[in-house]
This record gives structure tokens, sequence and C-alpha cells, in this order.
């Protein structure tokens, strides 16, 4: 456990600019790209707890507390912490996640004391005021209540119920009108403070800034909080093992008169620090990527049974999806269907080809390499890379871990993953068993 805040230099990078990263004697961290080209900071807090992170009747806590900690301090009301940050152009935003929530601003590189001022009193010192419990819970009722209205969002969430059943990674973020509705400021304040700790804390900054400035700030923005605790050593990220206990393939149906049908094709996938995860991103390019990609070639542009398809892979700590998104007429999710798994049994069995490789390859890296254009994307690669895996990639090495990936890699994890049991989810006119059998 550090008595004093340690500092290192993580990376010089040629494609970024000069990381660095202090553990103060409280066990939070600092992490700082200085990029002296750009006019801007990003600034974000971010909290190794999410969702997942809740027992059955807390469900949907963490996403209630992102509410709240921008309604007021011992300093400043919810206005004056929206007021000051937009009084100089700049913009605050928060998000919860399954497992971290994260609160951030971006400002003129000139502005950002201010931000750092905000935003420490905003995530460290919050009041939570009976009131404002009571005008957040409808807010986030209201929000449940519109997620539940949009059948293209609710199939996913409809997905991973599928996969994962009971368990939290198979919850709604939000939580649900039956957890949300008696929960109390009691249980949220419990949670807010054993949860929010600093071990459990990474500020991440991004744009021109000075890192011992910004380390200072910070310091002195938690002198006096909740947060300016005794010494503890940062909080481990979050363990791999054992690893999540899946449901077998199963088929939910939510009836619901849309012109629409949303349908989710799908089966567990892997990990975040699994190796094979660079091979998957290749993978997931060719299979449902982009316009290139097989299913959309086949779905869409050949036959036109589709406005949206695509697949995607979500990784979690110790578990993960891959699954295959359309949204078409009603009266075509069995050929859209047919024609999916169709093309998933044949890269399972004869795999992709070597300009297929190539092309999955090239918009792994342009992607990710075109993503940190601005300061934003790059501080969240900071806060990730520390809160999730516990160590910051630089991106010439990522650069090359997908360059070394294989044909035989990706025909590999194609034949294991895609001819697992697939789950399927179903938000549209339909009855709750019209799916019970392969139509």
């Amino acid at each position: 456990m550090p008595v004093r805040a340690v500092t290192r230099t993580l990376s010089d990078d040629p494609l970024g600019g000069t990381v660095r990263r202090t553990v103060l004697p409280s066990g939070l961290r600092v992490l700082t790209e200085a990029i002296p080209a750009m006019r801007s900071v990003s600034f974000g807090i971010w909290v190794a707890v999410g969702s997942r992170d809740e027992t059955g009747p807390q469900a949907g806590a963490a996403h209630f507390l992102e509410h709240l900690l921008f309604k007021g301090t011992k300093k400043r009301t919810a206005m004056q912490i929206s007021a000051e940050i937009e009084a100089v152009g700049g913009e605050t935003n928060a998000f919860t996640t399954k497992e971290y929530t994260c609160y951030y601003a971006r400002v003129l590189d000139e502005d950002l004391p201010l931000a750092i001022d905000v935003m420490c009193d905003a995530v460290a010192d919050s009041v939570l005021e009976p009131a404002d419990v009571e005008t957040e819970r409808g807010v986030i009722l209201e929000e449940i209540a519109m997620h539940d209205d949009e059948p293209g969002d609710e199939v996913h969430d409809l997905f991973a119920r599928a996969v994962y059943g009971d368990h939290p990674l198979g919850r709604l973020i939000s939580g649900t009108e039956e957890t949300v509705t008696p929960m109390t400021r009691r249980q949220i304040q419990s949670f807010y403070r054993r949860r929010y700790t600093p071990p459990q804390i990474v500020i991440a900054a991004a744009g021109n800034l000075d890192h011992a400035t910004v380390v200072k700030l910070v310091r002195q923005a938690l002198r006096g909080t909740p947060l300016d605790t005794d010494p503890a050593g940062p909080a481990p990220h979050r363990a791999a093992t054992p690893a999540v206990r899946t449901r077998l393939a199963a088929t939910v149906v939510e009836p619901k008169e849309t012109e629409q049908a949303h349908v989710i094709l799908g089966c567990p996938g892997i990990d975040r620090t699994d190796e094979r995860r660079f091979a998957l991103g290749v993978l997931n390019n060719i299979l449902g990527g982009g316009m290139s990609s097989r299913l959309f070639q086949e779905i869409r542009e050949r036959r036109g049974l589709a406005y949206s398809v695509y697949s995607y892979a979500s990784q979690y700590a110790d578990s993960g999806l891959f699954a295959v998104y359309a949204g078409c007429a009603p009266g075509k999710v069995d050929e859209v269907l047919e024609l999916t798994r169709a093309e998933l049994r044949r890269v399972a069995a004869d795999g992709v080809t070597a300009d297929e490789l190539a092309r999955g390859k090239g918009m792994s890296k342009g992607s990710f390499v075109l993503g940190l254009e601005d300061t934003g994307s790059r501080m969240s690669r900071l806060a990730k890379g520390e809160l999730l895996y516990g160590d910051l990639m630089p991106v010439d090495e990522l650069l090359t871990r997908v360059d070394a990936v294989t044909l035989e890699d990706v025909n590999a994890l194609a034949a294991e993953l895609l001819s697992r049991p697939m789950s399927l989810a179903v938000v549209g006119p339909f009855e709750e068993n019209a799916f019970a059998v392969s139509r």
C-alpha cells in the first residue's frame, strides 16, 4: 500500500501522447495522456461497480445512483453542477454498464481545473436528498417504460436473459419497476458508500494537460470528502474465474405488435482476457461487422430481407456473448433465421478465406486507430485498460496482435464457437411458443 503518491510513465506512444499513472495513498489511480496538439480535455471518473454487483432486490441501484450524483452536493446544487460546466461550453454525462460506471466531462484545456473540481465534488460528496431520490425514481421508471417501447433495444436484454438466466449479467442495468419502486434512499446511500471507495476508482484524462497538475487538482478536490481515506492499495481488476455458468440454448419470445420483428441468434462467447479475443474481432468483422460482411451481403444486399443485420461480441471478466441481430418484416423471420444459421454452419465447417482474413484484420486495425481521434476515446482507453485489464496495451502492440492473427486461428475459433447450441431472442407479433420448434 503506498503511503505517498507513486507515479510512473506507462508509454510515450508515437500515435498519441505521454501516458502517466499515479497511485494516490488512498488507492485511487490517476492516469493521463498528454496530447499538446489538442485544445480540449476529456476527464472521467470510473468506478469498478456495475449492475452485476447488485443483489436481486438491489437491481438497478448502480444506475439509480448514477442519476443521483448529479443532483447536488454539500457545495453545489444540481443547477450549479450543470451550469458551471455549460458556462464554459463544456459537457457532462454518465453511464452505467454491467461492470463499471463512468462520469465524465469534456472542456477546453483552460477549463480543466473547473471540470476536475465539479466532477470530483459530484462523485465524492453527493448528498442524495430524499426529494431528489423520489424525482429520479420517476425519471428512471419513465426510462424503463421508454426502453420497453424500443423493441430494437429490448431484444438485446431478452437475449442476455436467454443466455444468463437469473445471473446478474442477465438482468437489466436499469433494474425493473418491481425493484426500483421500493428502493429506499438508505439502500442507495449504503450502496454508494460501500462501493464507491478509492481503491475501486480510476480517474482518467486525455488532451492538452500536465499530469502533475491533474494529480494536484484531484487531490485538492477530494480533500475532506468521503474519498479522502486512509492508505490502501488499488483493488485488483475483476477476476476472470470462476467462469459464469450459462443456460442451455433457450428461446425467449416477447409478443409485441410491432411493424418489424427483431431477432438475435447467438451463444456464449469468450471473456475479455481470452487470448483469442483478437481472432474473435477479426471473425466478427468477416461475419457481420460491416457492409462487406457475409451476413450483410447475403441477407440485405442480395435478398433485401432486412434493413439492419450485424454480428457482435460482448465480453466480460468471466464470460462473453457472440450474436447476430436482424430487424425484418415479421413474415421474413423464418428465412432470415434459416440464412443466418446456414452461414454460421458454413463458416464453422469451411472457415473463411485469406482475402476475408486480410479484410477483417484491416477493419479491426482501422476502426481502433480511427477511434482514437478524439480525447474522449483516448480517456476511455486509459480507464478501461487500468480498470478492466490492470494494464494499458500500447497501440503498436495491439496492432501487432491483430496482425499476428492467422487463418488457422480464426477458423479454429469459428469451428468451436459457431458450433455451440444457439439461443434465440425475438420481439415481435408472435405467440410465446411460436419458435418452440425449428420453423
